[in-house]
């Protein structure tokens, strides 16, 4: 287990009681980049699962919440390793089988990074990621004295620097300063329970007052990934982050190959080849460049079209049809053709029986239907907040592609803003980093990104076939969700049924939920407070 972090003004120091404790398991205590070992694979994903509510470093979590539990119960993860680093490369070398690098992966953690740089880290697929939330986290800490946010190497003696942190620190002192006011607002709207204990109750109004605030951050808002993934994928982002203009991104990527390379060396011994990872990656440097330079050319004159926040931009007429013949397919013998023939011939109210079949009795949103769903499939135009843009950003089973973050789509403010009294501060926090934005625009549009609040709004697409528009929709539709991504997918779910009149299909995702929800968080921490207290040994 890997894990990078870009480092914070400041490192951390641990005691000498602690730093023998931590000795065992980590390969070193000094550097922003070490390794995990000796540990059990439910202790590393425990360490990832915790990231998503805290504002602690990996080492720090481990000390405070995993040292006792794993003392004296350390594994031997080194016996054996030489022979099949041996046996690796010579697969690679003499057959270059691909395949071999799914075989063996590593957990890597990425800490300090910017939420610029977290969607490249999670573009792939086939990888798992946890990431902090801004939701249980305040970013209200100032480690070393400054605020949580990158300063990109870019502008290191650059004249922007010295403005870039200006609008950047006004952005964080206001959302830090509105943070207790809106929690007091929330609780004068929603009082307390008599039901609800004082945990659940103020988790669920701090969660709600995060929501609330969270689009003043700006996007250089440093965060901490958790990733899981095989050797062949960790090449791929490798030479994606290699290629990549941003120079955070091609740190990230140094630093995670020589630490990598103490873990997985044989699955990476290609990325920094000239023949094979150079030359790839330098392939994707050229194709970017050359496709932004044409579109510039063709496109650059031309003004958007006003578009609504979630458009169904393309879907099949027959795609429901599909679905009916494919899930009739394996309980029968007859062609594709046929069964196709059929569901055509068949109404809606007997198509709709089918699908009810397939679709059984699901019992909660874990109980999906098989892949007949996966006949038919769904394009969707979003123009969101960049905080919701975050969260569908994630879905790894569908393609999403999307354009640079600007400020030229407007921003966000929820209602909550103007009746907390917040709105003149949240507005002047808008058009400072607009001005900053354009500013930097003129250095490096990739560049720019870094100053924009989550408010603002980006505009990205997703295709996705109905089985995986049943998890998204229901996913982002629980009353828990954001409600920003609330409102996205409970529109995607209104589309699929009433444009694509794909009734059946959307009938399918029992799930989706649009109840308008007061405190998102609260039924939740409920739930979690009853799965506390009937653990063994609650009291």
């Amino acid at each position: 287990m890997t894990i990078i972090r870009v480092p914070d003004p400041t490192e951390e120091s641990f005691t000498s009681d602690e730093r023998r404790a931590l000795t065992p398991y980590f390969t070193n205590l000094d550097q922003p980049v070490f390794a995990l070992r000796n540990l059990p694979e439910v202790v590393k994903g425990a360490l990832f699962a915790r990231y998503s509510r805290s504002a602690k470093s990996i080492r720090r979590l481990f000390l405070d919440e995993f040292l006792d539990s794993v003392v004296g119960d350390t594994v031997h993860a080194g016996i054996g390793t030489e022979r099949a680093e041996r046996l690796y490369e010579r697969v690679f070398g003499d057959y270059g089988d691909d395949s071999v690098a799914q075989l063996g992966g590593a957990h890597l953690a990425c800490e300090g990074v910017s939420n610029v740089l977290t969607k490249v880290l999670e573009r792939g697929r086939l990888m798992a990621y946890l990431e902090q939330s801004t939701r249980y986290v305040p970013y209200t800490d100032r480690p070393g004295g400054g605020w949580k946010y990158l300063t990109p190497p870019e502008l290191e003696g650059h004249p922007l620097r010295a403005p870039y942190q200006a609008t950047l620190d006004d952005a964080f002192q206001t959302y830090s300063r509105w943070i207790e006011p809106a929690q007091a607002y929330y609780r004068r709207r929603h009082p307390q329970s008599s039901t609800d204990s004082d945990g659940v109750y103020r988790a669920a109004i701090r969660a709600k007052a995060l929501d609330t605030l969270r689009g003043l951050l700006p996007a250089a808002t440093r965060s901490n990934v958790g990733i899981f993934g095989t050797g062949q994928a960790f090449e791929h982002l490798l030479l994606r982050l290699r290629a990549h203009p941003l120079a955070e991104a091609r740190d990230c990527a140094d630093l995670m190959l020589r630490e990598l390379r103490r873990l997985i060396p044989a699955f990476l011994t290609r990325v920094d080849r000239e023949d094979r990872g150079v030359r790839w990656s330098r392939y994707l440097t050229e194709t970017r460049s050359e496709t932004g330079a044409i579109a510039a050319r063709l496109l650059g004159q031309i003004d958007p079209d006003p578009r609504p926040e979630v458009a169904l931009t393309e879907f099949d007429p027959e795609g429901e049809v599909k679905v009916v013949a494919a899930a009739l397919y394996e309980s029968s013998r007859l062609s594709e053709n046929q069964l196709l023939e059929i569901a055509r011939r068949m109404g809606a109210d007997e198509r709709a029986t089918v699908l009810r079949a397939y679709i059984g009795n699901r019992a909660n949103r874990r109980h999906r239907p098989g892949r007949a769903f996966e006949r038919t499939t769904y394009s969707f135009e979003m123009l969101s907040d960049y905080g919701a843009f975050r969260d569908l950003q994630r879905h790894r089973l569908l393609t999403i592609e999307w354009q640079e973050l600007t400020t030229d789509h407007g921003y966000t403010e929820p209602a909550a803003i103007e009746e907390l009294g917040a709105v003149d501060d949240w507005r002047r926090v808008m058009d400072r980093t607009a001005e900053m934005h354009q500013a930097l625009r003129a250095e490096s549009t990739q560049l720019a990104q870094y100053t924009v609040a989550m408010a603002y709004r980006i505009r990205y697409r997703m295709q996705m076939n109905a089985r995986e528009a049943m998890h998204v929709i229901e996913l982002r539709t629980s009353p828990q969700g954001h409600p920003a991504y609330r409102r996205v997918c409970q529109r995607m779910h209104r589309l699929i049924a009433e444009e694509a009149g794909h009734q059946a299909i959307a009938d399918a995702m029992t799930f989706a939920d649009h109840s308008a929800v007061a405190l998102e968080r609260l039924s939740a921490e409920r739930n979690s407070e009853r799965r506390r207290e009937a653990q063994p040994g609650a009291e």
